[in-house]
This record gives C-alpha cells, structure tokens and sequence, in this order.
C-alpha cells in the first residue's frame, strides 16, 4: 500500500509539472504595440536631451519618465530600449558617483530585463540583441557566474552575426575588461580590426592602422553607417578608436595603439569632440599605460581602460 500511494503522489506531481509546462506555453504572447503613447514621445525627448548632454545627473529623471511610458504600454520596444540603455549607462560611468552603492551593480540585472522585453518585442533590431548579450556578460561577470558569461557570450555570437560591423565593437567593448592574456580579451581585440575591416571593405593594415584612405567611404546608410558618427552617436568614430587604442595599449602593442588613437582625428567633427585631450594624454603616455590599463585598481580616468571612465558613453554620444 505505501508503494503504491508513492507512485501515485509521483504522478500527481508529473501531472502538476506538466499541467505548468502546458499552461506557460499556451500562454498568449506578448505583442508589439502599434503605436507610441504621447508620454513616450515625450520621455524619448528626454532621454536625448539628457544623454547627449551627458547629464548623468538626470539619469534618475529620464528613467523615470521612460519606465513609466513603458509600463504604461508594455509592448513599447523603443521606450523598453531606452529604459535598458539608461540602466546600462548608469553602470558603466558609475566612477561618477562621490560614493558608489553596492546596490549600483542592480543596473545590470535591470538592463538585462528591459533589453529581454526589447528583442521579445523586435527580434529584427540586432543592437538590441547585443545590448542584451552586453547586459548578460556584465551579470555573469558580477556574480562570477560562468554559466551565465557563456550564455551571454554566445548570444554576443549570434548578435554579431546579425549585425557584424555594430555588434563586433560591442562585443569587444564589453570584454575590453578581461584580462589581457586571457583568450576573451584576445578575441575582443581581433573583433575591433575584423570591424575596421568590415567598414574598410578590405584588410586594414595591421602596423600602419593607416585609415585615412577609406575616409570617403562615409555614409549614414545600410549597415555600415554604424562606421561613422551619426545623430545618435554623433562621435562614434572618435569613440571607437579611443577605446581600440586603450586596448591595443593593454595587450602591450603600445606603438600600434598610437597610431590607431591618432586615427580618431580623422573624424570631420573632431574640433567639436569633448575628450580631445583625453586622447593627447593617451597618445603621450602610450607605453605607461600598459601597466595602469592591467591595473585592478586603477585611480583615476587617465590610468583606465574606456569601459570602466566617467566617459565610457559619452565618449561617443555627446555632442
């Protein structure tokens, strides 16, 4: 008798678990919305505002108003971007702070969601599918999570696929952090020349990093618009080569890494960019920085990588 009231109390709880299985997956999916709130309008106007005047202050007040034009319409991707984005630069630029809050690493974990609801809603946007990678490898990296890295690494893979001259800076930028011997990090670099390839049209020569030549391939459409500065980025050029020489500098190719850093003042609306002398200083102090980039307490913006300054952002997005 008590075999048989176990195997019964097994199948009861077979049932259960198939009855949740069943239920979540006949549960209706979660649709686009067809239309954008005036709210969204609004917070969208915002967000811009707040972040390409780099007003990290206000972060608290943007993110306010775009999640709650979100929750207000929940199948809103832009306005659940948005919300991720704010998240993931508060994070990254925390060295703002006078006092960083442990609780600062929550932003991760809050991105990763918001980006999830983003590619749910618009699977076709493959920014989106790297941010959510990015947002994935920052939690594995937090929690020293193994499982949880891979998972993020090889969505990164996939996003890279979908979009290879956007998603293979991101990817490399957010495993700009490992460290320099690692095999992650060495792959990070190769992504940065294989995305000065994709928008070359051709191999960039690895000792000259000459660029200027490919200079007349601007353009802001198709795919490889994402090369060049645009409204949203409107220093994503200047940006870019900022960051691949800091990491050129960290693996040790100190001399290659100038010449790439040089390469930023190609950019037509150099002039106008806010870090140029960030970038004398990096150019200047070259060979020092090798062991101030390998640093895990660095002190200050000038001895860290990009990812980890008060700039990491907006070094490419503000005006």
């Amino acid at each position: 008798m008590p075999s048989r009231t176990i195997v019964l109390i097994a199948w009861f709880c077979l049932a259960l678990a198939g009855c949740a299985a069943v239920g979540v997956a006949t549960a209706p999916k979660k649709l686009a919305s067809a239309s954008r709130t005036t709210a969204a309008i609004k917070a969208d106007d915002l967000f811009w505002a707040t972040f390409h005047s780099g007003a990290y202050e206000r972060i608290p007040l943007a993110l306010q108003a775009e999640t709650g034009a979100y929750l207000a319409n929940p199948g809103d991707h832009l306005s659940a971007a948005h919300t991720g984005w704010l998240h993931i630069w508060r994070l990254s630029e925390r060295q703002r702070m006078a006092t960083q809050q442990a609780t600062i690493t929550d932003d991760a974990t809050l991105s990763r969601k918001y980006f999830e609801e983003a590619v749910a809603l618009n699977p076709k946007d493959a920014r989106y599918r790297g941010f959510l990678a990015s947002a994935i490898l920052s939690e594995g990296s937090i929690h020293k999570d193994e499982a949880v890295t891979r998972k993020g690494y090889f969505m990164m893979l996939d996003a890279i696929k979908a979009w290879p001259e956007f998603n293979l800076f991101t990817g490399g930028y957010v495993m700009s952090s490992q460290p320099a011997n690692s095999e992650r990090f060495k792959q990070a670099v190769a992504w940065q020349w294989e995305t000065l390839d994709r928008c070359a049209g051709e191999k960039v020569d690895r000792q000259t990093a000459a660029f200027a030549k490919y200079m007349t391939l601007a353009t802001t459409e198709g795919s490889k618009r994402v090369c060049w500065n645009s409204w949203i980025a409107p220093h994503n050029f200047e940006g870019f080569f900022l960051n691949m020489g800091d990491m050129l500098v960290k693996s040790g190719d100190w001399r290659t890494g100038q010449k790439i850093y040089a390469d930023a003042k190609l950019s037509p609306t150099y002039g106008d960019w806010k870090f140029q002398q960030v970038l004398d200083a990096r150019i200047r102090d070259a060979e020092r920085n090798i062991a101030n980039f390998n640093s895990t307490e660095p002190t200050e913006d000038a001895r860290r990588m990009m990812n980890t300054t008060t700039f990491s952002c907006m070094a490419c997005h503000q005006n």
